[in-house]
C-alpha cells in the first residue's frame, strides 16, 4: 500500500502505479482533500528525487495513475502521454446512455470561468481538439456501462463528452448530477512501453458495483 488506502499495481526502478481511490487529489491544493503529493516521500525509497505523476486523475476518479521514480524515466513517461503512446481504458455508469453500441464523441473543449459559478469545462470551437472512443458493456435500470478510451487528455474529457451527448456520468455533481457513491468513473486500465511492457487495471471501486451490477457485471 502506498499510503492512503492506494494499492500499488506495479513498480520496477523506472516507474510506479497506483490504483488512486476516489477522494483523492494527485496535486495539492483541494481544501480538505488528501493528494498523492503526500504519499510521495514514502514512494521515493532510496531515490534521489521524489516520484512524480505523469498525468492527471479528478480527485473524484479512482484508478490507474502512473509515477516515473527518475528524472529520465518522469521525461520518457511524459513524451509517452504527449504522444498518445499510452492506452488508457476507462469505466464509466452514465444516466440513459447511447442508442448505438459503439462510437466516437470529437469535441473540442474550452475552460470557461465566473466569479459566480467557478471554473468548468465546455464544448467550443475555440476550444481544443478532444476524441474519445466508446463502447457499450452492458444496461440496465435506465444506466449504461461504458468503456471509455480517450485519445485525448483535456481536462474533464470525458465527464464532459458524455454529458454533451446527452448521458452524464452518474453522480457526476458538475456537469449532471449528484449521485449515491459519487462519480462513477474509473481509469480502469494502463498500458504503455517503457523498456518493458507494463499494463495494469484498476480494482472496482465499492461504490461503483451495485450500478456495475444492474448493468449486467
Amino acid at each position: 500500500m502506498a499510503g492512503g488506502g492506494a494499492q500499488v499495481l506495479y513498480q520496477d526502478d523506472a516507474v510506479i502505479v497506483l490504483d488512486k481511490p476516489a477522494g483523492v487529489a494527485v496535486s495539492r491544493g483541494r481544501a480538505g482533500l488528501p493528494s498523492v503529493e503526500d504519499w510521495l516521500e514514502g514512494l521515493r525509497q532510496g531515490k534521489r528525487h521524489l516520484p512524480q505523476p505523469a498525468h492527471r486523475l479528478d480527485a473524484e476518479t479512482a484508478g490507474c495513475l502512473a509515477l516515473g521514480r527518475t528524472r529520465p524515466a518522469m521525461a520518457a513517461l511524459g513524451a509517452l502521454f504527449a504522444d498518445r503512446a499510452v492506452e488508457k481504458t476507462y469505466w464509466a455508469v452514465v444516466v440513459g446512455g447511447p442508442a448505438e453500441d459503439a462510437g466516437v464523441v470529437e469535441a473540442p473543449l474550452l475552460k470557461v470561468s465566473s466569479k459566480a459559478a467557478g471554473w468548468r469545462m465546455v464544448v467550443d470551437p475555440k476550444g481544443q481538439p478532444a476524441l474519445t472512443r466508446w463502447r457499450v458493456l452492458g444496461r440496465g435500470d435506465g444506466l449504461a456501462w461504458l468503456e471509455l478510451a480517450p485519445e485525448t487528455g483535456r481536462t474533464h474529457q470525458l465527464r464532459v463528452h458524455c454529458a454533451a451527448r446527452g448521458w452524464p456520468i452518474l453522480g457526476d455533481a458538475m456537469y449532471g448530477a449528484a449521485a449515491e457513491g459519487g462519480l462513477h468513473l474509473l481509469a480502469r486500465r494502463l498500458a504503455f512501453t517503457l523498456g518493458v511492457r507494463v499494463a495494469v487495471e484498476a480494482s472496482v471501486p465499492v461504490a461503483m458495483q451495485a450500478a456495475l451490477r444492474r448493468c449486467g457485471w
